[in-house]
């Protein structure tokens, strides 16, 4: 079976969304699909695709572990999808207890599917870290604003460094040293890690090949959502270049997709996109997406630099080829009547809004950027 963990640095990126339309591409495809809502505390996936509202899902699993699983894997009316719905009943999953944790696993691992997709929280919490972890290939959803691409990264960050935390159990040397580094604020300077790695090699030689051989298996693929320009599709480059230089990591680019607003038509309507109009460019995108994940290789980590290099400059040529595609259906709604010079307005009102907001978030950060070094140069 296949793991497809997705999950996002932050909230209101389209993660749910990703995932949902995502899972019925693939049952689409032929495959049995089984997709999981573990934003536990905030599950609201089953609006997404349809389902009528649960009487019970991971929650209650959760709050009994020794319940019968297979009770809340329900069918769906997409021909090859099922279910995991997450309920309400616990609040959130920073509490959770490690052996909750590895009773949701186990049954999850059990589970009669080919592919595996589970709809993580936003967030850094080690529960929602642990089930990204479950595949090397997890997906991170970003959006183009800043905010969006910096949690992306931290998120990614955060991987990274459960990953040391069970490698570098408690009493070994490695341990220590990231500890002096948590616990020492001059520390964090360091926090850059094929440096800090160096350190951990001499201190921790076996802990450090045992580091290098699972961190060998982690490949995350991005996929950069909400897009409005195909300029928007060259900040996965930034965090690629951050991972790259910061965190020692390759991530792989699955592609763009544009933002639509037939996305809020179809999710008031309760029904995926692209079931609603497979046509749409956001339809189209999913599909491509879709396409790239089942003809790789399941957990293939055989890499090839030159794959890294592939996948951006597709991801960059698809971002110019959907942007002209929608231009056109633009026109073609125009000289049709199907939209009115009124809906051009709203669109255009809709796109200032969200260029006020970027430039309220760039304003923030700059100032945010220029004090920490003017606290640096006092120090």
């Amino acid at each position: 079976m296949r793991i497809i963990p997705i999950a996002s640095g932050k909230g209101g990126v389209g993660k749910s969304l990703i995932a949902a339309n995502l899972a019925v591409a693939f049952a689409q495809s032929g495959q049995k699909v089984v997709l999981a809502d573990l934003d536990l505390g905030a599950s609201n996936l089953h609006l997404v695709i349809g389902y009528q509202s649960p009487r019970t899902g991971v929650g209650a699993f959760l709050n009994n572990t020794r319940a019968d699983f297979s009770q809340i894997i329900v069918e769906t009316d997409i021909p090859n999808l099922r279910f995991i719905p997450g309920d309400g009943e616990l609040p959130g999953a920073a509490n959770l207890k490690a052996m909750q944790r590895s009773a949701l696993t186990r049954r999850l691992l059990q589970i009669d599917a080919d592919i595996l997709v589970l709809d993580l929280g936003a967030g850094t919490h080690q529960f929602i870290l642990d089930f990204f972890l479950l595949s090397g290939q997890g997906i991170v959803v970003s959006a183009p604003t800043v905010t969006a691409t910096l949690n992306a990264y931290v998120f990614l960050k955060n991987t990274v460094f459960r990953v040391m935390y069970t490698i570098f159990t408690r009493g070994s040397k490695g341990f220590e040293y990231l500890e002096t580094l948590r616990k020492d604020k001059s520390g964090l300077q360091k926090l850059y890690i094929p440096r800090m790695l160096k350190d951990i090699s001499a201190l921790d030689p076996k802990g450090y090949a045992q580091f290098k051989e699972k961190i060998s298996h982690l490949r995350p693929r991005l996929i950069m959502n909400m897009i409005e320009d195909p300029k928007d599709a060259d900040v996965a480059m930034k965090i690629r270049r951050s991972c790259e230089e910061y965190l020692d990591l390759k991530i792989e680019h699955l592609g763009v997709v544009y933002r639509d607003s037939m996305q809020d038509v179809a999710l008031s309507s309760r029904l995926p996109i692209i079931l609603y109009k497979p046509q749409a460019i956001l339809s189209q995108a999913i599909y491509r997406i879709a396409d790239k994940i089942l003809s790789s290789e399941d957990e293939s980590f055989s890499f090839n630099p030159k794959d890294v290099d592939l996948s951006f400059q597709e991801a960059s040529l698809e971002a110019e080829a959907d942007f002209n595609s929608n231009m056109e259906y633009m026109e073609e709604l125009l000289h049709t009547g199907a939209l009115t010079q009124g809906d051009l307005v709203e669109t255009v009102k809709a796109q200032q809004f969200e260029i006020s907001k970027l430039k309220k978030e760039n304003t923030f950060l700059k100032d945010k950027i220029s004090k920490a070094l003017e606290q640096g140069f006092r120090v």
